[in-house]
């Protein structure tokens, strides 16, 4: 629980009363009354949180609609209505519906994955990446073979090939990886898969796959139309606004789905298979989500650029920068300034990630950055 409250916020020095100093930085609300409604961006409220990379907007018009309209069916449970949903998922990743398995946030596909392939051995990833399944298993006796990044801050491919053996029942990438955002090279990352796959489970968790810019970059759907055992994660909470609806899938081949659905705890809701579907079908929230982080991104890179600050190209809605100084430490100094910024992530102790916002809530944040580290 965090020591700013929105009274000490209003109070800030560097925020100046909150919306007063948009004045002084020369901003106005960047969208219209009819963008706001469509969009539901969050209000501009303190203390500012970048760091845990929820997309600003949304639930879009379209999905709150949908979800309203439904309230009548909430007295039911939601097996009955998840199959449209389910055929929609399918259409979307080219594969039959017996490949999809519905789960409350891809969070919730990463934690009985790992209970259900990885107990009994280990699971190979490596460090610092999205930790759920990793420290869920390991409180079920699954033990976790941590490999360093590399030198350039990528999964290993090469040392966790190495270290796959008889006794390796699961390999977790995270592409784009959380910290860092970075993205695997194409082909090696496929091959590895490939290779891997006929050893142990692979486990591609691709929560930011929305935000690639790299043209073509293939998914890891693609081996799983061919047979191969490998799981995919995707996920709601990100491009389509919808962290607090909890709405995720994992794509499959029908032996390994089959089991997976068997482990399934919290399931889905009927407010988010009808959020799902509406959006889905809501293409122009998707454009513009893509859009505004891309706008955020380049804000953030702009002032570290002109801070001199060392930071990762990111294919997320985050930015992952060398700060210079201990998080912990440069926690409690932004927040004393009223922002909530990413937590550790060990050995990196010195690196800092900050999720994009509003546009508005960047700009604020740039400039507090640069009274910090200026």
């Amino acid at each position: 629980m965090t020591g700013i409250t929105r009274r000490s916020w209003l109070k800030n020095a560097t925020l100046g009363g909150g919306l007063a100093m948009f004045g002084g930085l020369g901003l106005t609300q960047t969208l219209s009354a009819a963008e706001i409604k469509k969009y539901n961006p969050r209000p501009l409220d303190g203390p500012i949180r970048l760091g845990s990379n929820e997309n600003p907007y949304g639930p879009s018009e379209t999905v709150r609609k949908a979800m309203s309209s439904h309230f009548d069916l909430g007295c039911r449970y939601p097996w009955s209505y998840n199959g449209d949903l389910v055929k929609m998922l399918a259409e979307k990743e080219g594969v039959p519906e017996d490949h999809i398995v519905l789960v409350a946030g891809s969070t919730e596909g990463l934690k009985i994955s790992g209970l259900t392939f990885g107990s009994g051995g280990e699971i190979i990833t490596c460090a610092p990446t999205f930790l759920s399944m990793m420290t869920y298993a390991e409180l079920w006796g699954t033990e976790i073979n941590w490999v360093p990044l590399n030198k350039d801050l990528d999964f290993d491919l090469d040392e966790i090939e190495k270290r796959v053996s008889s006794k390796t029942k699961l390999v977790f990438l995270c592409n784009p990886n959380n910290p860092t955002g970075k993205l695997l090279p194409a082909q090696k990352v496929k091959d590895f898969c490939e290779t891997v796959s006929k050893k142990a489970i692979v486990f591609s968790d691709e929560a930011y796959y929305d935000y690639i810019t790299e043209p073509n970059y293939p998914s890891m759907v693609d081996l799983v139309k061919q047979g191969k055992n490998v799981i995919v994660s995707r996920t709601f909470s990100k491009v389509y606004g919808l962290a607090g609806i909890r709405l995720g899938y994992l794509i499959a081949k029908p032996e390994l789905a089959a089991k997976l659905q068997d482990r399934v705890v919290a399931n889905t809701n009927i407010m988010a298979i009808e959020a799902g579907k509406a959006a889905l079908m809501d293409q122009d929230f998707y454009n513009f989500s893509v859009s505004k982080a891309k706008e955020a991104k380049k804000m953030i890179t702009d002032t570290l650029d002109s801070l001199k600050m060392p930071y990762l190209d990111s294919h997320a809605n985050f930015v992952f920068f060398h700060s210079g100084r201990d998080i912990v430490e440069l926690n409690k100094q932004m927040e004393n300034k009223g922002f909530i910024i990413g937590r550790p992530f060990p050995p990196l102790n010195d690196w800092c990630r900050i999720s994009t916002g509003t546009l508005e809530e960047v700009a604020l944040y740039n400039t507090a950055i640069k009274e910090v580290l200026g």
